[in-house]
């Protein structure tokens, strides 16, 4: 199967740059997969589609002001080193710019802690493709608070402003530190609004899901065959699994937000008989595209997608990709905003 069938034209205007004053005023694009309906609404209007006994599937990662800007203190180099995942203890997967000048056994310093002495020193162990370091960390105190105090928002490149507040780039159910990036579906809700949903009936369930860079990265392959996912961890405790399979059982819909969350039910499904899910952890490299068959999401909350990505792919899975790029094609038409900041999509 070609990449190029998932590739669209996509005005550069349409990418948002910032996100909306109120989080839960974007536009809301509704596929209807059974009478093949394109519907324009606002984004809560969601509850118009929900139901009691629905299960709403949240991913509740946090993103770690992950960009952090060092020096080389043996000739004052300035370096930005992202962090991409915790590998164990203190040694991290990063990528380094520029990494050239990053060889195996360089030092970096960030930060000053009033006596000349960085607040935070990395070694780099070993190189990788594409500025791929790994390195090890060495500091006192506590490493999420200084990242919190030295780092940055990791925010796509695509986005060119700065973001002033670096809450609008966490969903406002964020709770487990260390995703790359943000699970951007989420970023829509307001805890008024997932009361609401609750009141009517609906269920929410969490699940953990750490977001690489490699889930947004472009296709090196021509095929989507030949593609390989870069693994993310995830987590899902026994409360959740229970409220996820009474909700099946019960005859209730499994909705996922964010591709995030849809790939993570369906690692679990696929660990489980007959979606007799337990609590479960580990590292998932699901890839998923036109073809596959779903086996626990029965609809999805997302956003609008980079043309030919991995995420077009899996929207196309459960929608079809001629109804998906259909989909699309009028979005731009209609001017929806595009991307992490932008509006919203509900395949039902």
């Amino acid at each position: 199967m070609n990449v190029d069938w998932f590739d669209f034209e996509l005005p550069e205007q349409l990418i948002a740059q910032t996100p909306l004053a109120e989080r839960s005023a974007s536009r809301l694009m509704v596929l209807n997969r059974e009478t093949g309906e394109v519907e324009h609404r606002q984004f809560t209007d969601l509850a118009d589609y929900l139901q009691p006994g629905d299960t709403l599937v949240l991913n509740d990662t946090k993103v770690l002001p992950a960009r952090l800007m060092g020096v080389k203190p043996d000739t004052g180099a300035r370096i930005e080193l992202l962090l991409l995942k915790q590998l164990e203890g203190n040694r991290w997967e990063t990528l380094a710019k520029p990494a050239k000048r990053l060889k195996v056994g360089a030092k970096l310093a960030f930060g000053d802690r009033g006596d000349g002495a960085p607040l935070l020193e990395a070694t780099v162990e070993a190189e990788g493709d594409m500025g791929a370091r790994i390195v090890t960390f060495e500091y006192e105190g506590i490493f999420t608070e200084l990242l919190d105090q030295l780092g940055e928002m990791p925010l796509p490149p695509y986005i060119h402003e700065r973001l002033e507040d670096k809450g609008r780039y966490q969903t406002v159910y964020a709770k487990q530190q260390g995703s790359a990036a943000a699970p951007t579906a989420g970023l829509h809700f307001t805890e008024a609004f997932l009361q609401q949903l609750q009141r009517k009936g609906v269920r929410l369930a969490y699940i953990t899901l750490h977001v690489g860079l490699g889930t947004f990265r472009p296709m090196s392959a021509d095929q989507i065959e030949d593609h390989v996912m870069h693994s993310e961890y995830f987590e899902l405790d026994e409360a959740n699994a229970r409220l996820i399979r009474e909700t099946k059982q019960n005859g209730g819909r499994i909705i996922a937000v964010g591709t995030t969350s849809a790939r993570t039910l369906e690692t679990v499904a696929g660990r489980f008989a007959d979606l007799e899910l337990e609590a479960c952890s580990g590292w998932t490299d699901i890839f998923i595209y036109p073809g596959y068959g779903f086996k626990l999401v029965d609809a999805l909350v997302t956003n609008f997608h980079l043309p030919k990505s991995t995420l077009v792919m899996l929207v196309s899975a459960l929608a079809g990709r001629d109804y998906v790029m259909q989909a699309y094609a009028e979005a731009v038409r209609e001017k929806y905003r595009f991307f992490s900041f932008g509006d919203a999509m509900f395949i039902l």
